[in-house]
């Protein structure tokens, strides 16, 4: 599909709604200025990022000794002796 083309004076008009058909329908913009090209207004490239972070750290780490155990020994503690 050929970009559409769009004269500046136009294009300053409408600038909102002509970024917002180009994120819709992914078709670029071409804008001029006395019939030559200016500017290319594209879609942005795909974001890198997943669309949620929940779960993103599943195979990143694992689990060493008993989790359910206390970190120290109880006998380490002063509060608990008396």
């Amino acid at each position: 599909m050929d970009p559409e083309i769009i004269a500046v004076s136009k294009f300053k008009a409408t600038c909102l709604d002509l970024l917002k058909k180009v994120k819709q329908t992914g078709q670029s913009i071409i804008v001029t200025r006395n019939g030559e090209p200016i500017a290319l207004v594209s879609p942005p490239p795909p974001s890198a990022r997943p669309d949620s972070w929940i779960g993103s750290f599943q195979n990143s780490g694992r689990i060493e000794g008993d989790i359910l155990a206390p970190a120290s020994d109880e006998d380490d503690w002063e509060a608990l002796g008396e």
